[in-house]
């Protein structure tokens, strides 16, 4: 009798000795990290956007994987509190699925090892930790003004990567030559040409690690408010038609009158 209640009792403790991850609730997450809240997988793995995905499509690929292997996962379930609209599934060059955050492909990184390691941020000055709240973010793109030329960041025609800023959608933010410190010179008071130079204001919330949160300022515009960077007014180009990567203004009306703005830009003059 003793031991068949021994038998009974070993079977019973190797059932419950079952070494199976369990399957997360969700596949994507927010989770608090040295960096702030950030998007992560369902085990919370870190994702990450890479900025010369700003036109949408993953340019990620080859060895590059080796490091930042994709996000995919089918119809993903989201934690609570995110927005299903904000996610989409990409097709990459090779075929593969990739699911982007407004816009933005995620990836992993291959040195993250626990649950919240961040330390894919800011490698190669390109890769940052994926955030829902971005006020802006950092594109890299070749130049390409309205003129169809291509420009280097020092509006020269040729062929070169240059950094700037967007907002968390992509889109390319400029600086108009003619303005000063805090001061917009060219909108009008009855906004009659914002439509082709837009001005720009968003509530600073989360920045890349290498953009200086101190360095923006809001200005009132004839009773708007206008951000600006170093002192520049920021604005959108009309004819980029809202698109993400676009830069036709760096053209317009000649190169370098209504530049990008990055890091490198100069303070504006007082």
């Amino acid at each position: 009798m003793g031991l068949l209640v021994a038998v009974s009792i070993s079977c019973s403790d190797d059932d419950n000795n079952d070494n199976t991850s369990p399957v997360p609730a969700v596949d994507v997450m927010i989770k608090e990290t040295t960096l702030g809240k950030v998007l992560t997988d369902g085990s919370g793995k870190t994702l990450y956007f890479f900025t010369k995905d700003v036109a949408g499509n993953s340019a990620c690929t080859g060895g590059c994987l080796t490091a930042w292997p994709v996000f995919s996962v089918a119809s993903p379930r989201l934690e609570a509190g995110l927005n299903p609209a904000d996610f989409t599934t990409i097709t990459r060059a090779d075929g593969k699925a990739q699911i982007a955050y407004k816009g933005w492909p995620m990836y992993y990184y291959k040195d993250d090892v626990a649950a919240g390691d961040v330390k894919g941020e800011n490698v190669n000055g390109v890769w940052f930790v994926a955030k829902t709240d971005y006020t802006m973010m950092l594109g890299n793109a070749q130049l390409v003004g309205n003129d169809g030329k291509s420009y280097k960041s020092d509006y020269t025609e040729g062929t070169a990567d240059t950094q700037f800023l967007v907002d968390s959608l992509g889109r390319t933010l400029y600086a108009f030559i003619n303005d000063k410190k805090n001061v917009n010179k060219y909108t009008k008071a009855d906004f009659s040409n914002d439509d082709f130079w837009p001005i720009y204001y968003a509530d600073i919330k989360s920045l890349p690690s290498t953009i200086d949160k101190s360095l923006f300022t809001v200005i009132d515009v004839f009773g708007k408010k206008q951000l600006t960077y170093k002192g520049w007014p920021l604005y959108y180009f009309g004819p980029d038609s809202k698109t993400r990567g676009m830069t036709k203004g760096v053209s317009v009306p000649r190169p370098g009158v209504w530049p990008i703005v990055n890091k490198e830009s100069p303070n504006a003059p007082d």
